[in-house]
């Protein structure tokens, strides 16, 4: 079991930084918001994320 959650840390931080990379400081914020939202059970906030992330997506 350790194995698999060092293995998903390490997938997040690796999409973190390639989302920070490609679409700059929004898309940072937009996966904070996202991953909140979704940890403290907050629908406007992970709706919110989710939003910022679309956006960002469909002007690439």
């Amino acid at each position: 079991m350790p194995v698999m959650t060092l293995a998903f840390a390490a997938f997040v931080v690796g999409f973190e930084q390639l989302v920070q990379w490609h679409y700059g400081v929004l898309g940072v914020v937009g996966c904070a918001l996202l991953t909140v939202g979704v940890k403290a059970g907050n629908v406007r906030c992970s709706c919110l994320g989710a939003a910022v992330l679309a956006l960002l997506f469909t002007q690439s």
